[in-house]
């Protein structure tokens, strides 16, 4: 699921703003959307939903508010950097290494080598 697969239910009794919220932030606590992501623009969403700018606008208010997404100007609307994401960040990131050591040939040994060379690096 990615932002172009949220979909509003008309007939739900929870409010538009509130099931695409939902949406958006199950995307990033669950990894699909990583920090530093950029979000569409709140009139480009609101057109893809079929929605009132201000709908989408007050999603992505309820979002920043609980500190998924930071707002910034001309940079738009990110996800943002937080305790609740950098382990789902970092736990990403670790599958695409396993999958690139997997692919290059590496078995866990050496992919496993890698990554404490790194992070000795890191420390230093």
């Amino acid at each position: 699921m990615t932002i172009s697969s949220i979909r509003v239910d008309p007939a739900s009794a929870e409010p538009p703003y509130e099931q695409v919220r939902a949406q958006i932030a199950g995307l990033i606590t669950s990894g699909r959307l990583l920090p530093g992501d950029r979000l569409p623009t709140v009139r480009a969403l609101a057109a893809d939903l079929g929605l009132a700018a201000n709908t989408v606008a007050r999603t992505y208010k309820e979002l920043e508010a609980s500190g998924l997404v930071e707002t910034r100007r001309r940079a738009g609307t990110t996800v943002a950097m937080g305790e609740h994401t950098a382990d789902v960040a970092v736990a990403a990131l670790a599958t695409k290494f396993a999958a690139a050591a997997h692919e290059a040939g590496l078995d866990e040994a050496a992919a496993v080598d890698l990554v404490r060379t790194a992070l000795r690096g890191v420390r230093s």
